[in-house]
């Protein structure tokens, strides 16, 4: 693992990201022939596709100097460094070195290497906790595995706060008929309820006890090979054909400070009713969705680096409490498994 800062303790690594699971990282319409430079658990990444359509992914490094692989040019499997010309393969190792012969550099691994896959309509990478581990199977919701019954709509942005404050703001139903009440889909419903915690074979449902098929009423997380949100709205017969609008929510971190989301917007619809949501969607729901999603990156990004700390919870936060016990046993069982259980407990 490597990241541009030193890391003292378990809440320093849940703080950049968990790995040993998928992370999405681009939507696919951002990677072309052009190579990217990104920035994931802060590790610089660069992106490509070859001819063939296929995704490579290395550390954005030049082995010779260190330059931004990302400035340079595609060749297909391979990419150049603009600064000296050094070829690498999509596999890390040096194919050439063209300003010198037989140069010692060639045929060795230097970089390191990430699992790509791209399906529905994102790229996602597998950041590993150690080297030489096998990624997981990564397998997603019904509403996003089942292609032929459900349309999706991806919706990605970049918000300016640690990737925490956006799950967790997912894992609280209760902030839609506030926060978002005069929105589409959220302005109906209790403003008082009481929540429960309903445990499942991958995670757990957090849901309102006294409310369902109104508003935000409940939220899924689960990991399979990466960690995901799962909610319904209810929706009305004048927004289109499909029953209720599911969303499933995935982050990936940047850095401490900014985080990447991932919201697929979906409806169970096929034949032509797939058509009309499509359209619709298009034509008249997409802004409405992203005023919503910006309603919750203002709050976010206007709260405190630290508010975390200073919190006082109450019942409503029963699933945020337990989303945040699952992420630190997993960052201190990767941390001290890196780092070792003495770091750990300094």
């Amino acid at each position: 693992m490597t990241t541009n800062t030193q890391l003292h303790s378990a809440q320093d690594y849940l703080d950049v990201g968990l790995r040993g699971q998928w992370y999405p990282v681009l939507s696919s319409w951002e990677v072309n022939s052009n190579p990217i430079g990104i920035t994931r658990l802060e590790e610089q990444i660069v992106l490509w596709r070859d001819d063939k359509g296929q995704i490579h992914a290395l550390e954005d490094r030049c082995p010779h100097r260190g330059a931004r692989l990302s400035m340079g040019w595609n060749l297909g499997e391979r990419i150049a460094c603009w600064y000296h010309g050094v070829e690498v393969g999509g596999d890390g190792v040096v194919k050439d070195v063209p300003a010198v012969n037989q140069c010692p550099l060639e045929g060795q691994k230097c970089l390191k290497t990430y699992p790509v896959k791209e399906l529905n309509s994102a790229i996602f990478l597998y950041f590993a906790i150690t080297e030489n581990e096998t990624p997981p199977e990564l397998e997603f919701p019904e509403e996003l595995a089942d292609h032929e019954n459900h349309s999706h709509f991806l919706c990605t942005a970049t918000w300016n706060c640690n990737y925490q404050y956006a799950l967790e703001n997912v894992m609280d139903p209760m902030h839609g008929t506030y926060l978002h009440s005069s929105s589409h889909s959220m302005a109906d419903g209790d403003k008082q309820s009481e929540m429960i915690l309903v445990p499942t074979q991958h995670g757990f449902i957090f849901r309102k006890n006294d409310q369902i098929g109104v508003n935000f009423d409940w939220v899924e997380f689960a990991s399979t090979g990466a960690n995901w949100m799962r909610l319904s709205i209810p929706y009305q017969k004048r927004f289109g054909p499909g029953g209720h609008f599911w969303i499933i929510g995935m982050v990936v971190p940047e850095d401490r400070f900014n985080t990447r989301v991932f919201f697929w917007r979906i409806r169970k619809v096929k034949d032509w009713q797939r058509d009309l949501w499509r359209f619709m969607y298009r034509n008249r729901l997409e802004g409405l969705h992203w005023d919503v999603l910006e309603q919750d990156r203002i709050i976010l990004e206007n709260m405190a680096p630290n508010a975390r700390g200073q919190e006082f919870l109450y019942q409503h936060d029963v699933g945020l409490s337990r989303l945040r016990r699952i992420m630190q046993r997993e960052a201190k069982k990767q941390f001290d498994l890196i780092y070792g259980k003495e770091t750990s407990n300094a």
